[in-house]
Formats: C-alpha cells, sequence, structure tokens
C-alpha cells in the first residue's frame, strides 16, 4: 500500500453499521459466517459458525470488513489483549444476521471473573494461583470466566475493564494480621481509598502482583470497575530469598475450603443474594 492508499484509508469514516438480508447489523451483533467458495482455507473452516462482531472496517476502496469473533473460539475471552489469531474478517456479503430463534441471551449484570493471582516460587504466594487451578475443574454458568493470571499485572488490568459484574480476586493476604495461616477471608476493596488524590497510584511491576495498583491502573485506564470481591488466605511463608515452590501445610489445607467458598459466593451472587440484604 503506497502513501495515496493510506490517506485515502485515513480519510474513510469508520462504519457503525452495515444491512445484509433487509436487517441492520452493529457492532455487538451476532451472525453466522458463510464465507465464500475459494477462499482462505482457515475462513471456509468457520462455516456456519455464530459470531459477535467486534468492529466494522472500511477499506480505501469503500469495501466493508466485519471483524469477528468466534463464539466457541477458546480464546475469546482474552479481552483487550486477544491476540490477531483470535479475529477473523469477513465481507459483509459473507455473513448472516442469526435467526431470533438462534439468539443467546444473556442476563445482563451477571458476569463474572474470577482471578488467580500470585508467584508460585513464593511459597504460600502460589495460594490464588492454585486455587483458579482447582476451580478450572469445576462447571460454572455461562458468563463465569475463571482465569490464573499469575504475576501478569498488565493482563489482569485489561480484562477489568471488560465490564464484568462482579470480580473475584484470589490471593494470599495477610488481612488485618490477626489470623492464623490458612485463615480465608473476603473483604471488598475500600473505593474511597483506592480512588483518593492522596493515594499513590504505583506502578505495576513485571515480577510482581499488588492487586491496589492493578485495581488503580484499571481504572486510571478508563475501567468503570463494579464490585470487587477478595478472597483472601493468610500465608505462613513466602519462602526463603532464593524461592520455594509449593504452599506450607495450613494453607494447602486451606485450598479445598477456598475452592467451596468461592463456589458459594459465585452462586449467591448469580441469585442476587450477595450482599446479604440488610
Amino acid at each position: 500500500m503506497n502513501e495515496w492508499e493510506w490517506q485515502l484509508l485515513e480519510d474513510k469514516c469508520p462504519a457503525d453499521s452495515f444491512e445484509i438480508m433487509g436487517v441492520k447489523v452493529r457492532k455487538g451483533g451476532r451472525v453466522k459466517l458463510r464465507p465464500r467458495d475459494g477462499g482462505d482455507i482457515f475462513d471456509i473452516a468457520l462455516t456456519g459458525k455464530i459470531a459477535v462482531v467486534e468492529s466494522i472496517e472500511q477499506d480505501y476502496e469503500g469495501k466493508l470488513h466485519v471483524c469477528v469473533v468466534v463464539d466457541d473460539d477458546p480464546g475469546r475471552d482474552i479481552g483487550l489483549m486477544r491476540q490477531p489469531g483470535h479475529r477473523f474478517f469477513f465481507a459483509a456479503s459473507e455473513v448472516e444476521p442469526v435467526p431470533a430463534d438462534e439468539q443467546v441471551t444473556e442476563v445482563p449484570g451477571k458476569r463474572i471473573l474470577i482471578a488467580g493471582i500470585g508467584n508460585i516460587f513464593l511459597a504460600d504466594d502460589g495460594f490464588g494461583v492454585e486455587v483458579a487451578g482447582r476451580l478450572a475443574n469445576c462447571v460454572f454458568p455461562a458468563g463465569v470466566r475463571i482465569a490464573d493470571f499469575g504475576i501478569r499485572g498488565f493482563d489482569l488490568a485489561y480484562a477489568l475493564m471488560e465490564g464484568y459484574e462482579t470480580t473475584i480476586l484470589l490471593d494470599a493476604y495477610p488481612g488485618d494480621g490477626q489470623g492464623e495461616p490458612g485463615t480465608l477471608f473476603v473483604v471488598e476493596p475500600d473505593w474511597k481509598e483506592l480512588s483518593s488524590p492522596a493515594t499513590r497510584p504505583g506502578l505495576i511491576e513485571p515480577h510482581a502482583m499488588n492487586p491496589l495498583n492493578v485495581l488503580r491502573m484499571a481504572t486510571s485506564m478508563g475501567g468503570q470497575l463494579k464490585r470487587v470481591l477478595l478472597v483472601g488466605c493468610v500465608p505462613a511463608t513466602l519462602g526463603p530469598e532464593e524461592g520455594q515452590i509449593g504452599l506450607s501445610e495450613p494453607v494447602t489445607a486451606a485450598v479445598d475450603e477456598a475452592v467451596k467458598l468461592v463456589n458459594s459466593l459465585v452462586t449467591r451472587i448469580l441469585a442476587g443474594e450477595f450482599p446479604a440484604k440488610k
């Protein structure tokens, strides 16, 4: 593409919708993929798949290209960090609106992110990662996402911007310092303290994870955080200076209870029973 073509492309106004089969389709709409015969083999493999329109692009010739994310793509929830391999482009003529009887109705305001965080090389700091791994083997309703973020603070910050109604962070945390190692608790961050001008914003370190710093970063980038809960476990040790793999005995014993606690929280949240009505 030469400089003149780039200029033409930059002058094009982004399209917010297009019409196909007499139906107007917008960003966020659901379509069925119908790639043309003789097209790319990867596109043809998606024939008949249901996808969500992520954007509508217009090239310098005015032709529309529909960027979609396929429903059953296991990487569709990577969010703003999604790599190009999880986006597919089709001509407007290669998609069709999803019939009403095939639409999937999502319950608004019920999406939950369960995020395991921590460093597995620092003994009990790996608590959240271990619990997330156990939860990954559980069956949850649609709209509940479980992810092991480890020490990837930037990835978690971007995920928090996806508009989850509730985020449950799993982490080794001393709480008020009164509990014995292995003690579990659920706390909700003080948003007034988090957004206070006197509170130093802090940076996300590439080899560490500070939950409050991640929350601050997400809000500073425009994320509209709703309810955030921390399921914490009092650690017994973070290991020696050279590191340590494996949880201590009391924290290991708390993992199964933490799995039950999170399952209970999810059930109560989806039923509208959390927080408890006064």
